[in-house]
């Protein structure tokens, strides 16, 4: 699977270039060494491979002492999904610099050598330190938290922050009373971040748990392989001072810190920012890392989305890189705007790429094996004949015998039962709506092969995706029928499903639904038309011309108008008959 971050990265087009110029510019700025206090700031360090400055007292400009902070290496380790210890690895204290007092650094990948200033240094010394921290200084990566340069004298630091929140704020990432660091990443990349174990301890009961518990380490370094330096000093940044720093480059990875480290008000902020930047385009990786990180608020409106705009979804370049649970996921519902062959020809393509990842070659048989249980929800049923001719016939990827039984199908009746879900999807969305236009039902209502037919008009724009139709007076019985919506002037069929449906011998209802929903306009006559095939059922009488559904909630009211439809008709009026009930949605 490409990396998440890196698709969202894309889709909210950032830039980085802008973003690294904004910090070479704050940088340049912030390393003028010509006014330190009595007690020098030396500029600290962020990389593990780079030597701190010791606070060596008065000396030359030249004559700077460098300590060795221990180029360490630190390899991946176990996941350390918010355990205290499992991350935890010491140092010998002989490769631990002593801590000097320094101002506030960003997230630097080098540090100035040999920045040494004394209340004795000269002019000259001076400017020959600050030339060349500014020559040693590398350029900082396009992190918003590391952008935190700040040149405070040490010496009653106390006295200019009026607040505690300024106070502990200063403390972010800087040596100043720092008693542990952090190894934070792999390999080249790794960052050694000073921080303060009561601040950490005060707003995580990981690091609680870790500097304080049962299993607490007494280690001054503790190496997290597993975390981006970015992210963590996002969570870092958020519990000194309360402030959010996140963006498109380190939204995925900040949300994993603040998870790993129970501060769920970050992790709040974190999803927030992912529903506002949530898109058709981006929907598919968000769904992904929303059930990876079990996020199910986030993960409802990826999928929200993803009915709203299932064409452009699936289009998506993120679409191919997700796993199968979440291909599972999204094929189950019964809410996706997309008609069922381009839902199959997505499929296909997921499944090429799957095949690719897996080292498989893309034939028809290894789709269909990475596919597994994702193929039986595509619903094959749901497809016009000439689409399934078209293209999952001709695929490779269903069996010979799954071929010829959709095409029995949709072909003869009574239908064959087929493997494959009938179940139409609708891709409304709101609430489901019913009329029922009878207030008695009686028994035994004939069929010798003509349509029951009744004539109606709605005051509002609606939806139609089904009806509710009787069945057999005489118990449990299969029937086949055919459903219509007929334009009455036009005499043009608007919707239509050829199927079946079972019924358990009581005078109730059973929904009967088109493949897609039927737009029903206001002021327009319509047929509803229904064509069943089985023994004697119930059948409606007392019936109603008018029939009002008021919405719970708006209070809206729609309002149906039932006529007698003239022609080859079984009986039905609006007095008796057949099709008690109007499924819709407004």
């Amino acid at each position: 699977m490409r990396c998440c971050v890196c698709l969202f990265q894309q889709s909210l087009q950032c830039s980085p270039s802008k973003m690294a110029a904004g910090e070479s510019n704050s940088r340049s700025s912030c390393l003028n060494l010509s006014n330190s206090g009595p007690l020098g700031n030396a500029q600290p360090s962020n990389s593990a491979h780079s030597s701190p400055a010791s606070n060596g007292g008065s000396m030359g400009a030249a004559g700077g002492i460098n300590r060795s902070a221990g180029n360490s290496n630190p390899q991946s380790g176990p996941e350390n999904g918010g355990g205290a210890e499992s991350a935890v690895r010491s140092t010998p204290s002989a490769q631990n610099p002593p801590r000097q007092p320094v101002g506030q650094s960003g997230a630097t990948s080098g540090a100035a050598s040999n920045m040494t200033a004394t209340s004795s240094s000269s002019s000259s010394s001076a400017s020959t330190a600050s030339a060349d921290a500014s020559a040693a200084v590398p350029s900082l990566p396009s992190s918003p938290a590391s952008v935190l340069v700040y040149r405070e004298p040490v010496y009653n630091w106390q006295a200019t922050k009026s607040t505690v929140k300024e106070r502990f704020a200063f403390l972010f990432n800087n040596e100043v009373l720092s008693d542990v660091h952090f190894l934070v990443g792999k390999g080249m990349g790794v960052q050694r971040i000073p921080a303060h174990r009561f601040a950490l301890a005060v707003g995580s009961a990981v690091f609680d748990a870790m500097f304080n518990g049962g299993m607490a380490t007494t280690s001054t370094e503790i190496e997290l392989p597993d975390v981006e330096p970015a992210a963590f000093l996002a969570l870092l940044k958020f519990l000194y001072s309360d402030e959010v720093q996140i963006g498109p480059e380190t939204v995925m990875t900040t949300l994993y810190t603040a998870k790993k480290y129970a501060v769920p008000a970050l992790e709040a902020h974190c999803v927030e920012f992912l529903k506002k930047n949530l898109r058709a385009d981006n929907a598919f990786m968000l769904l992904t890392q929303a059930r990876l990180f079990d996020e199910p608020q986030l993960a409802s409106l990826c999928l929200e989305n993803i009915d709203k705009n299932t064409a452009d979804a699936l289009a998506a370049e993120g679409f191919t890189d997700i796993d199968l649970d979440t291909l599972m996921a999204v094929l189950e519902r019964d809410t996706l705007g997309v008609r069922e062959v381009r839902l199959f020809v997505a499929a296909v393509r997921w499944a090429d790429a799957e095949a690719q990842r897996q080292q498989l070659q893309p034939t028809p048989e290894n789709k269909r094996r990475v596919l597994g249980k994702a193929l039986s929800l595509i619903r094959f049923p749901l497809m016009t004949i000439e689409e399934f001719a078209a293209g999952p016939a001709q695929s490779g990827i269903l069996t010979d015998r799954e071929v010829v039984s959709l095409f029995l199908h949709f072909t003869v009746n009574p239908k064959p039962h087929v493997e494959f879900i009938d179940r139409p999807r609708c891709c409304l969305r709101g609430k489901e709506c019913s009329i029922t236009r009878f207030s008695q039902v009686e028994s035994r209502w004939g069929y010798s092969g003509t349509s029951d037919r009744i004539r109606f008009s709605v005051n509002r724009r609606i939806f139609v995706v089904g009806f509710g139709l009787y069945g057999s007076i005489h118990g449990p019985t299969d029937y086949q029928v055919n459903i219509q919506i007929i334009h009455t002037d036009s005499n043009t069929v608007l919707g239509q499903n050829d199927t079946g449906f079972s019924c358990d011998g009581t005078a109730s209802t059973f929904r009967v639904m088109f493949k897609e929903p039927v737009e029903i306009l206001p002021s327009v006559n319509y047929i509803a038309c229904a064509t069943l095939k089985g023994p004697d059922s119930h059948y409606g009488t007392k019936g109603m011309r008018k029939v009002t559904h008021e919405a719970p909630a708006t209070g809206t009211k729609t309002c149906f108008t039932f006529c007698y439809a003239a022609g080859n008709n079984n009986g039905t009026s609006v007095e008796d008959g057949q099709i008690p009930e109007v499924i819709f949605y407004t």
